[in-house]
């Protein structure tokens, strides 16, 4: 245990990319809205999405990176991929809490004086502030794991194993778009209209069972990663 938090903090050895860089892009959007005196559309939480995506490609740089320093240091992979899992989880939980913050700024401000909806979006991240900490931190960590399998793979397979691991996914999308075609299922939307059969907690759920299914795939998956 103690070799994964000196991981974890290893990897705050430049705590820009943890802390401040992740909210560049969204906040320069906000900055950029409110500055030129125009709203954002109904649906500016989609702003947000860079802020998402950065936590993957964030859990992509950690493994690639660091791993050969960290085992350098002498700690094993297993407890550098667990100690960057843990640093990864206590960032999103940090990171979700000052979402919810913002949002309920947001609500109690009626949009910050502008009717401007940047942390609320519809149907995530739209309900009480426990369900938007739980979901955004949820969402944050399982992209963050997501992203350290680009790391193992590339580690391990390099730039081939990396590709063939991206078009394997793009089959199961495929695929899933296909059966939830088919099927009919459907969620609802912030305009309404379709019949909800997934709340917004209960796809925060199925999230967070994906990510622990990563989170454990790839720590085993780690263990042949080559430096």
């Amino acid at each position: 245990m103690k070799t994964r938090f000196k991981v974890a903090r290893y990897q705050l050895v430049q705590p820009t990319y943890y802390l401040l860089l992740p909210w560049i892009l969204p906040f320069s959007f906000a900055v950029g809205a409110v500055t030129a005196g125009r709203r954002p559309p109904h649906d500016a939480g989609q702003y947000l999405l860079s802020f998402f995506i950065y936590f993957a490609i964030l859990g992509s740089q950690a493994i690639a990176r660091s791993l050969p320093f960290g085992l350098a240091l002498g700690a094993s992979r297993r407890s550098f991929y667990s100690g960057t899992a843990l640093l990864g989880m206590a960032v999103a939980l940090v990171s979700g809490l000052v979402l919810t913050v913002l949002q309920a700024i947001e609500r109690a401000t009626g949009g910050w004086g502008l009717s401007l909806h940047f942390f609320r979006v519809p149907y995530l991240l739209d309900g009480p502030w426990y369900a938007t900490w739980l979901t955004s931190a949820v969402v944050l960590f399982a992209m963050f794991v997501y992203g350290m399998w680009y790391g193992i793979m590339n580690s391990r397979w390099g730039l081939l194993g990396t590709l063939a691991f991206i078009a394997v996914q793009a089959l199961v999308v495929v695929a899933g778009v296909i059966v939830v075609t088919f099927e009919h299922w459907h969620v609802r939307s912030a305009a309404g209209g379709s019949s909800a059969s997934l709340t917004a907690l209960g796809l925060t759920g199925i999230i967070a069972a994906l990510a622990v299914l990563l989170l454990a795939g790839g720590h085993a998956a780690i263990r042949r990663a080559t430096v």
